[in-house]
């Protein structure tokens, strides 16, 4: 078989039923094919026959494979590619989550559609990624990656905070809210859209501002460019920690006076779809576009 892939990444959903059937249909359908085949450490346990020496941890696994097919959720498929988005591996994701915006097959026949894949037959596009980091004193004291959004919050639940927003040392707004989500047009369908924020087509170039609960009634959504730096300055009258959710997998503790600088990573996700893929249509089945709601 022709192909763009030579060595390819399996990365699943650990001590997962279904995914662990999904991944072990998987690895038998590429061997067969004939393609080196990596397995993430973690789930290794959940493939049968499985020879040890293809058994990595995942920066080893985007080092060396061509493309990744990330077996879970959207959540699974967020996790790896803070990851894989520093090395040139495509990634494409098998749904065994809820929702999947981002897991386009099907774990019940994705055979069909794969091997067109692996044939060339796809569409491939770029989403970049949040850099989030945080400033004591002008000292950086930690950073993460981000591609749905980095939300700042209070690690009480209902509770008010203070702040001021900046974008390329451009005074925005000053805020006292519960938070403040700043979101990728590929978070735009997640958190962003539960708190009330727009939905960005991904090949946008830019990136969202949210309010949370804010205490007032002008607040307002805030789309800019995401060549912009945002930047955060937290108020010395906050009393209590503060964090900085990164995909809600990754916190940064945040103490009063700290700043909080997000802008676009460096590095691209490389997102490959099935040729029949359309983002449009991929909302009208998740969001229930067009369709009655109860």
């Amino acid at each position: 078989m022709t192909t763009t892939f030579n060595t390819i990444g399996l990365i699943g959903k650990p001590n997962h039923e279904g995914a662990g059937t999904t991944l072990q249909r998987l690895y038998t359908f590429l061997q067969a094919l004939g393609y080196e085949v990596l397995v993430e450490d973690r789930v290794a346990d959940q493939i049968k026959t499985l020879d040890e020496t293809c058994v990595v941890e995942l920066v080893e696994l985007g080092k060396r494979c061509d493309l990744a097919i990330v077996v879970g959720g959207d959540g699974n498929m967020l996790g790896a590619a803070r990851v894989l988005a520093r090395f040139d591996v495509a990634v494409i994701g098998v749904n065994r989550g809820n929702l999947g915006f981002l897991t386009d097959l099907n774990p019940e026949g994705f055979e069909a559609q794969l091997e067109a894949v692996l044939s060339g037959q796809f569409i491939e596009e770029s989403r970049f990624l949040l850099e989030v980091s945080v400033y004591r004193h002008d000292q950086l004291k930690s950073a993460n990656l981000a591609m749905n959004e980095a939300v700042l919050h209070a690690d009480k639940v209902a509770h008010m905070i203070e702040f001021e927003a900046f974008i390329d040392d451009d005074f925005v707004f000053s805020q006292r809210s519960d938070g403040l989500i700043v979101s990728t047009p590929t978070g735009s369908t997640a958190y962003s859209l539960s708190g009330g924020g727009p939905i960005l087509t991904p090949e946008l170039n830019a990136m969202s501002l949210v309010p949370m609960f804010p205490h007032t009634l002008s607040s307002r959504p805030l789309v800019v460019d995401a060549d912009k730096e945002v930047k955060l300055k937290l108020s010395l009258e906050n009393t209590d920690s503060l964090q900085v959710s990164c995909d809600s997998h990754v916190v940064l503790a945040v103490l009063p006076g700290d700043e909080v600088v997000i802008k676009k990573a460096e590095k691209k996700l490389r997102l490959i779809h099935p040729k029949c893929y359309s983002y449009y249509n991929v909302l009208r089945q998740k969001l229930n576009w067009g369709s009655r709601l109860y």
